[in-house]
């Protein structure tokens, strides 16, 4: 089986303008910046602001990143939901705009049993032919996903997984747990993308590809060729540019890295606000001593 998910995938972000309102303007100038720099897009989840939109928001803006793509590289929308309805929704309309694949986390706030959550993955099967990842965030969903939920669900169906456990034993869990062949791993960070790749992954979904690609593309780059010491001194720069993205909430110093860099990203959606002035100037200062000039 062909698998055309690799690479580095940013979690694109959302942009809004100051009232909240989604920023077509914006939006566009930041994928267009990103487009022939990244392998494909990861909308509407956490850094696409999913959970702060309602579902026609969802949407709407789907289909707007869907057409501006316009096919030149994969993307997989996050239609992970509260509840089991609004996720099976979603996942219909990101077929009918000619979404490449659907991603979803488990439902969260509440704990769910282990038949919950394959109920509410079986139903987003049943709804769609687009290939599906499911999505293992433990930290914000409160319920993380089994190498036994995930085995079972690639027996009925299940396209691949996107763990962002943050740890490489559970990712190597489900690599060495998984019984279907043609089964695809995603890991959900940067942090460990050198790892990871070895241990199984075939894309690195990179909230520091918002901000910052190239460096991103670089490590991609020297793992397909193989040269691991290359490899190994950009994994430990990768680190350094995830200390400075961590300066504020990381979804917010997204905006602000391409605001520096020119790219008219719009802002962050309420509670979220922009970063004040000194902590920019400190971005800016760390970026530049790393050798990532503005």
């Amino acid at each position: 089986m062909n698998n055309k998910f690799k690479g580095i995938i940013p979690p694109l972000i959302t942009s809004f303008d100051e009232d909240g309102k989604f920023n077509e303007t914006a939006q566009r100038e930041v994928i267009q910046f990103l487009l022939t720099k990244v392998n494909g897009f990861y909308p509407i989840g956490t850094y696409g602001s999913g959970p702060l939109l309602d579902v026609e928001e969802r949407k709407t803006i789907a289909k707007f990143i869907v057409n501006e793509v316009n096919g030149k590289v994969p993307v997989i929308i996050h239609i992970g939901a509260v509840n089991t309805k609004q996720a099976v929704d979603l996942a219909k309309h990101a077929e009918s705009i000619g979404a490449d694949a659907i991603g979803a986390i488990p439902p969260y706030y509440y704990s769910y049993t282990d038949y919950d959550l394959l109920e509410y993955y079986r139903a987003i099967l049943s709804a769609t032919k687009l290939p599906f990842f499911a999505y293992n965030n433990p930290g914000l969903s409160n319920n993380p996903l089994s190498p036994k939920i995930v085995n079972t669900l690639a027996k009925e169906g299940l396209y691949g997984i996107k763990d962002s456990s943050f740890d490489l034993i559970t990712f190597s869990n489900f690599v060495n747990n998984v019984e279907k062949e043609n089964f695809h791993f995603i890991i959900g960070t940067e942090a460990f993308a050198t790892a990871a790749v070895n241990a199984g992954a075939e894309a690195v979904i990179s909230g520091l590809a918002n901000a910052w690609p190239e460096i991103m593309g670089e490590l991609w780059k020297a793992l397909e060729v193989g040269e691991m010491h290359q490899a190994g001194k950009l994994q430990l720069k990768v680190l350094k540019a995830r200390t400075v993205m961590k300066s504020a909430p990381t979804l917010v110093v997204c905006y602000e890295i391409l605001r520096m860099r020119g790219i008219n990203a719009g802002y962050p959606r309420l509670p979220f606000h922009l970063v004040d002035l000194e902590t920019r100037m400190n971005i800016s200062k760390s970026l530049k001593e790393l050798g990532l000039s503005i």
